[in-house]
Parts: structure tokens; sequence; C-alpha cells
């Protein structure tokens, strides 16, 4: 058992920080309160110290894109064929990656890491804790989402290679052949007769949980004609859909709003980054306050290794000196992120019950000259810089 004494606690539920403590018992969280007490456990005094829900960052491609390795570690966009739905992010995420231990050190417990966006379907996204050790031990979910995108990557990609696509239509319209194709593959698979059935094929049952709701579809969507592409698409077909990037969000709030009401899940950034191409030309930290202010929830995410992942702390006081009320800055890379992940029945809040991922910092998480100090993952200390 592991007591946490006199933080400032910030559960990140609807009740607002107060001075209390943190009880972990087998991995999880047992009780919050003020005065508790548990005879044998393991106290640590947080006096003057801020203690929330680990960090969660819901869009980032960490162990994919190693760190100072360049060519041979770049393993996160197989630009062979524009329809790759079968590939998996814990293939290639190299899990000894040091970025995993920066990410425990800035607080972050939790990241949904998978492909980049070279491709119309790029492979699918796996769910991990920041704890040393192999991919297997880290994993929480996979696949926790299959990665779509439209806009300049794919053109920019495919389009020097003299082959589809090379314009935005033909982008999306491999996107909606691959998903006709996979859910008329399904459809052949289910005849009484075998011998009518077609040869197995992995890219399109790839597919199949995306087609029939169980798997959520993260489209790649900078500019704002794309985000509303994604949202068309994802209509035709019913599906589960992420707006990933939303980077022109903010100037289309009503119909991003209409969205989500609809059931799509928002994740913005990077925001912390130059405009290094032509989409990213209106990107700026009010984004979120202005889809705050329209009603939409949303995550916030680093992109590592374009922020690094320890990094997303910064984003988010960022985005509240922009206006964006700090309790929501905090949600947005907290439960925002889990539940962008479908992940808040474990991860997120500090609720009795949840995973005991912690992120204990020096002041304010929000204040940039405050450090984390302690980091605990399923109730074990994995970071300590007390």
């Amino acid at each position: 058992m592991l007591l946490l004494k006199n933080a400032t606690v910030w559960p990140m539920t609807n009740n607002g920080p107060f001075k209390g403590d943190i009880l972990l018992e087998n991995g999880k969280i047992r009780a919050l309160g003020r005065q508790l007490s548990a005879p044998g456990a393991e106290v640590i005094d947080l006096v003057s110290c801020y203690a929330l829900p680990g960090l969660v960052d819901a869009h980032c491609h960490i162990g994919m894109w190693e760190d100072g390795i360049q060519a041979e570690g770049d393993d996160g966009n197989e630009m062979s064929d524009p329809i790759t739905p079968e590939l998996r992010a814990i293939d290639a995420v190299n899990p000894f990656d040091r970025c995993f231990e920066e990410a425990r050190a800035g607080g972050v417990t939790t990241c949904v890491t998978g492909p980049g966006s070279a491709n119309v379907l790029g492979g699918q996204f796996a769910a991990l804790k920041t704890k040393p050790g192999s991919v297997e031990a880290k994993l929480i979910l996979e696949p926790v989402a299959m990665k779509a995108a439209l806009g300049e990557n794919p053109k920019s990609v495919y389009g020097g290679q003299k082959t589809a696509p090379q314009t935005r239509m033909a982008t999306a319209a491999l996107l909606r052949r691959a998903l006709l194709e996979a859910r008329d593959y399904i459809h052949k698979m289910e005849a009484e007769d075998e011998s009518d059935r077609p040869e197995f094929d992995m890219a399109k049952a790839a597919l199949l949980p995306v087609l029939n709701g169980e798997l959520l579809l993260k489209i790649h969507a900078h500019r704002a004609d794309d985000i509303l592409t994604a949202v068309r698409i994802a209509k035709e077909f019913g599906l589960r859909l992420s707006l990933e990037h939303c980077t022109e969000g903010h100037l289309i709030p009503a119909e991003i709003k209409a969205a989500q009401k609809a059931g799509a899940k928002v994740i913005l950034g990077p925001l912390l980054t130059d405009r290094s191409k032509v989409e990213l030309r209106n990107q700026t930290f009010a984004a979120p306050r202005i889809l705050h202010e329209a009603g939409v929830e949303f995550a916030i995410m680093s992109d590592h290794p374009v922020i690094p992942l320890q990094y997303l702390p910064v984003c988010a006081a960022l985005a509240a000196r922009e206006g964006l009320p700090e309790e929501i800055a905090l949600r947005a890379i907290t439960l925002h992120g889990a539940r962008a992940a479908g992940l808040e029945g474990r991860i997120g809040s500090l609720e009795p019950g949840k995973d005991g991922d912690i992120a204990v910092f020096s002041g304010h998480p929000l204040e940039y000259r405050s450090r984390c100090l302690l980091t605990i993952i399923d109730g074990e200390i994995v970071y300590d810089a007390r």
C-alpha cells in the first residue's frame, strides 16, 4: 500500500481540487479523502505539491520514430501502399526508446501511439502505459483505433511516386473504396457454403471492427474542408469517428459540435510547432478556447516526436494562457484524453477502483516552473525526483 498525504489533489471529476490524501493498494486507487490512515502503508508527505491523474497523450508516435536514431528507428510510415489497415503499432514500437523514460519524468503515464499519416489507411493504434518493460508489459488496449489520413500527407507521399492519391478527391475515394470492399468481403465471408467464401484477406479483415462500430477510425485532418470530409465519410458508413489534429476546427465550431453530438471524438494539436506546411496556416493556441466556448470536448495531443511527449503540460498551459479555463486545460491531458481513447473506466481521473496512475508536481501543473516530482503507474513509483 502507498499513502500520499497532504497534497492538493485534483481528481478531474466534477469535484474541484482539495487538500487531502490518496491511498493506493494492489495497483488501484482505494480511497481519496482527508486524514486517511492505513496501517502498514508506505507514507509520502506531499505538502505544497499537486497530485493529479497520470497524464494521457491521446495521439502520439512514441517508440515508432525513435529518439536520435533517424532512418534506423523510423518505423511509423509504410510508404509502399496507401491502404495498409492490417499494420499494428505493437509490431513497430521500441519499448526501450528513451522517450518513455522522459515521458514518465514529465508525468505522462499513458500514451496512444500508432502509425503516421503517409497512408490513407495507415494501421492500428495501441494504448500503452509508459512504465518500464516490454510492449506486453506496457499494453492497456490494442487495437484502440484505426488510423486514416486526409489532406496533404498522402498527396505528397504518393504524388511523388506518380500514383494515387494525388488529389484530395483520390484520397477520399481510396478510403471509401477500401471500406466498401471490406464491407463486401465481410458479407461474402458470411456465405453458408464455404466454397462461396473468398480467400482470407488480412487488410479487409482488419477493417471489420471499424465497420461494425467496435473500433474508432482516427482520421488525420488539419484543414476545415478535410475535417468536413472526415465527418461526411464517417456518416456515410456509420463509423465511430475521432477527428485528429483538427487544426482549423475553430473556424467551423458549429460543425465540430454537431459532429461530436453524433459521437465524434476531437483531439487537438500539435499546437506548439511552427507552421511547417500550408495546412497549418491557421494554427493558434486560441483554438481550444474557441471550441470549448462552442461546447466541444477535446483532448490535447503532443503528436510526439513533433512535440516531445513530456511537454504535454506546456501545451495545456499555453491553451490556458489564451483563455481556456485551467480545469478544462488539465482535463484535456487527463480525463478527456482517456475518453478520446475509450479508456475512461480505467484512467484519466482519480476515483476509487481506477488504475493507480498519479503525477505529482512541485507546484501548479500549468505553471512552467513546476516540475514533476513523482510518477506512479499501477500503484508503483516509476519516477522519483524528490
